[in-house]
């Protein structure tokens, strides 16, 4: 019969103290990536809400410049300018929504304000035709993008907060 070796007291130490030290630094990386990924996400919403903020603005002042227009207090070629203007600011969105790195999850929403935006470019188009025309169907198809686009945004909002509460899109 074989006589069993006793085991080195040291070397099970050893063996023990690295094994601990393994599992600190797995804790340690893995702490670490989620904080970056939480960071990522946290950097990620500043970011579309800063947009979707100077979007709710651009589109709050020309409204009222409408309003104004539609009242007779502001002439027709200097509206068609500020139309002009205000779909060159609305495009300038577009790359900024590229530009966002947007978590996995966060993808079908930042697409869905995209489009949003996308269809508000194509609704002030039709009014900007309105505008020159003064034919109601080019209002019509105007009105119909913008409720579109309002949907679209929904859809993002709600979209957004499922992925934000990390439920499945």
């Amino acid at each position: 019969m074989r006589k069993k070796k006793e085991p080195n007291p040291k070397r099970t130490m050893q063996i023990a103290i690295a094994g601990g030290v393994i599992t600190i630094v797995l804790v340690i990386i893995v702490n670490y990536y989620l904080d970056q990924t939480t960071l990522s996400g946290q950097r990620f919403g500043d970011q579309l809400a800063q947009i979707q903020q100077d979007l709710k603005n651009e589109t709050l002042t020309f409204d009222a410049h409408l309003t104004q227009y539609k009242a007779g207090q502001i002439p027709k070629d200097q509206m068609l300018k500020i139309t002009d203007d205000h779909i060159k600011t609305v495009q300038s969105f577009l790359p900024r929504y590229d530009s966002l790195k947007a978590p996995d999850l966060f993808n079908p929403s930042l697409q869905l304000f995209r489009l949003s935006t996308e269809t508000q470019i194509q609704s002030d188009n039709a009014l900007r035709e309105w505008i020159v025309t003064g034919n109601n169907a080019t209002m019509e198809k105007s009105d119909q993008l913008l409720q579109q686009s309002f949907q679209y945004e929904m859809n993002a909002l709600n979209s957004y907060e499922k992925a934000k509460s990390g439920g499945s899109q």
